[in-house]
């Protein structure tokens, strides 16, 4: 049952919700997330109203929250996502000190108290390694995905897709088959009806991986138009038909000439290949890291690594390198167990890896200087 006072806040949370959306233009699913945390708060304090908000809030809020424990883990929530929620909370009383309501009620020092300790701080945002598939994984994946039916196609055809573009996930499940060119070998992501990071239209070349993926790809697209009878502005990846069985039960049929509503059947399909195989599971959006690595390993110079990166939507060759790339853990501890090995087998390697290091130096000055 709702508590009494949680109306109170109901109409500056809605307008909140507003001004992220619209005046910050954060996606839904940022948005999501900061609904959360202000509801973590609001039940941590009895759904103070916010006028009534000062330090003392914040400071039980942030201890109730420090010691609380993860449903999923059983262990005490991380330091990153208490960290995320202050910082949630932080935004929405910063908002607040701006309306005419709150404005003379709120003491905008109290806000600061959200602050987690420069220890909590400095463990939430280290930075941790990431589970980076390699294209010889994804590819033995790949060949061992069944495609018998209708929805196998699709699926193979997918995953398929995902490793030639890199595209997000949410782009991937609003994609139509008039984005795709097969014989540019490329994939427009036109923000009008893709959905895409920050509504950002680009176009996405296919990655050099291999020639398997976009075969099973081409092959997909003519099937759905020539055996489905699918038109230009149909989904690429058509949500799954569903219909009773004999025992009343929900079975797949087919295919719907509908997008999917959100990205979590992509993960589904992603998740099932990789345990056919014996893989852990590589989420659609890690493969944007492996794609960094092979650009790592394929591009000769800075201006490649840069048409590789715009490739993936960034701006900006550093997103690339300290996003995805993880490239100094990387690079550290491949250029370690060179250096353990007898000079004169890895001097020659050594020297490269040093030229390789001075054109990321340049890389990085150029795209400080360089507009994108």
């Amino acid at each position: 049952m709702m508590k009494k006072n949680s109306t109170k806040n109901t109409r500056i949370i809605y307008e909140y919700a507003k001004y992220l959306r619209e005046a910050k233009q954060l996606d839904d699913s940022t948005i999501d997330g900061v609904m959360k945390s202000i509801n973590r708060f609001e039940d941590a304090t009895n759904y103070l109203d916010f006028k009534k908000f000062g330090s003392k809030h914040a400071i039980g809020f942030k201890k109730n929250l420090l010691a609380q424990k993860s449903i999923v883990t059983g262990g005490k929530l991380s330091k990153a996502t208490v960290l995320t929620t202050m910082r949630h909370l932080k935004g929405l009383f910063k908002y607040l000190v701006t309306q005419k309501d709150y404005r003379a009620k709120i003491n905008y020092s109290d806000i600061e108290y959200f602050n987690l300790s420069e220890k909590d701080t400095r463990i939430a945002n280290a930075k941790r390694k990431r589970n980076v598939a390699t294209v010889e994984q994804i590819m033995q994946t790949l060949e061992a995905m069944p495609y018998d039916t209708a929805l196998e196609m699709r699926d193979r055809a997918l995953f398929s897709f995902v490793l030639l573009t890199g595209a997000r996930d949410g782009a991937v499940a609003s994609v139509k088959i008039k984005h795709v060119d097969l014989a540019d070998k490329s994939f427009y992501q036109d923000a009008r009806e893709v959905n895409t990071k920050f509504s950002k239209s680009f176009t996405t070349y296919f990655f050099p991986v291999d020639e398997l993926p976009s075969k099973i790809l081409t092959e997909w697209i003519d099937y759905l138009i020539k055996e489905l009878g699918f038109k230009q502005s149909d989904p690429l990846f058509p949500k799954t038909k569903l219909a009773h069985n004999k025992n009343q039960q929900f079975e797949a049929v087919g295919l719907h000439k509908e997008h999917w509503s959100n990205a979590n059947p992509i993960r589904k399909v992603f998740k099932q290949a990789f345990e056919a195989v014996g893989l852990p599971y590589f989420n659609p959006h890690s493969f944007r890291n492996t794609l960094v690595r092979l650009g790592e390993n394929l591009c000769r110079t800075p201006e490649e690594f840069k048409a590789w990166s715009q490739n993936l939507g960034h701006e900006s060759v550093l997103t690339s390198f300290y996003s995805y790339g993880d490239v100094p853990d990387y690079k550290q501890a491949e250029l370690l167990r060179k250096l353990a090995e007898p000079a004169e087998s890895t001097s020659s390697d050594v020297e490269e890896e040093f030229k390789q290091f001075q054109q990321f130096q340049a890389m990085m000055a150029k795209s400080k200087s360089i507009p994108n």
